[in-house]
């Protein structure tokens, strides 16, 4: 009585028959799945952050005083930034034209000299990079800190002139 019970497959394979290899299952550890959910949650927090913290929104160009970095026709992605710095590009509110937004580049920051003039503490100048198509500071002066709306970061349309916006 101490024998196990029968069992149907052979303890030896038959001549000529080929012993099957077992199968192999497959299994993921409770871990991986708990790492993978942890990742995707960090992935969805830092989006929203990203998206609270600078406020992306996409612009569209329509005239030529920034050629050639950008051109009728490009799409853009800009943040609001905490700070603006000289040369950034900059989405901001036309001062003879309330809600109307302009594209220009930022030539001067507080405490600049331009045009033999030193820019107050919140003045900062603005100048299109095809300046003989543009109506900039040149043409109306500086602008406050509150009209500069957003920085211009990136290029994603047309598809040939996808960049970063230096």
């Amino acid at each position: 009585m101490d024998q196990p019970p029968p069992s149907d497959v052979p303890d030896e394979p038959l001549s000529g028959d080929v012993p099957e290899e077992p199968e192999t299952e497959s299994y993921r550890r409770g871990r991986k799945a708990a790492s993978g959910l942890a990742a995707g949650a960090a992935l969805v927090a830092g989006a929203a952050f990203a998206f609270a913290r600078y406020h992306p929104a996409r612009i569209a160009i329509e005239g030529v005083s920034m050629a050639p970095t950008l051109l009728p026709g490009d799409w853009a992605l800009v943040v609001t930034p905490e700070r603006f710095h000289r040369d950034d590009v900059v989405v901001v509110e036309h001062p003879q034209r309330p809600g109307y937004e302009i594209v220009k580049r930022l030539t001067g920051v507080p405490g600049s000299v331009v045009g033999g003039r030193e820019l107050d503490e919140d003045e900062y100048w603005v100048e299109g990079d095809f300046a003989h198509r543009s109506t900039d500071s040149r043409d109306f002066g500086p602008v406050t800190r509150a009209r500069l709306k957003a920085k211009v970061v990136l290029v994603y349309w047309p598809i040939e002139r996808r960049r970063l916006v230096r």
